[in-house]
């Protein structure tokens, strides 16, 4: 084993596995079913100016005492939109000295990538950690 910390091989830094409160394994099915939504709603706004925004902190607050551990994924999604959200008006700052014309398709791509990456580790019963969120909630 290379990893003493782990049974299972060595861990992503950005993901830790679902905290295991006792459930069934519905509750569980559950929790990945509505992780899984909270992370896609954040695509939400492309449809409907600012449910993107919306959606998943409504998700979050409405879903995590019935789920518990639905929680932390909220916190995560809550942590990235704060912290894009920071993110883009730095960088449209920097488009004052032209290098914010070249971060803000980085910033689109990650925004795209991210909820995915989330969303698919959700499904997996994990909770990733965006990379370069800001952990205004702690999860």
């Amino acid at each position: 084993m290379s990893n003493a910390s782990s049974p299972h091989g060595p861990q992503n830094p950005y993901s830790a596995p679902l905290e295991h409160k006792p459930m069934t394994a519905g509750q569980d099915s559950q929790t990945q079913q509505w992780a899984l939504i909270l992370h896609l709603s954040q695509f939400a706004g492309y449809a409907i100016p600012l449910l993107g925004l919306i959606a998943p902190i409504v998700i979050w607050q409405i879903k995590k005492n019935e789920l518990p551990s639905l929680d932390a994924h909220g916190r995560v999604v809550a942590n990235w939109m704060i912290s894009e959200f920071i993110y883009f008006l730095l960088t449209l700052a920097l488009c004052l000295v032209v290098v914010g014309f070249f971060l803000l398709p980085v910033l689109a791509i990650l925004s795209i990538v991210f909820p995915i990456v989330g969303a698919v580790k959700a499904s997996q019963g994990e909770v990733w950690k965006y990379p370069g969120s800001i952990p205004f909630f702690r999860v």
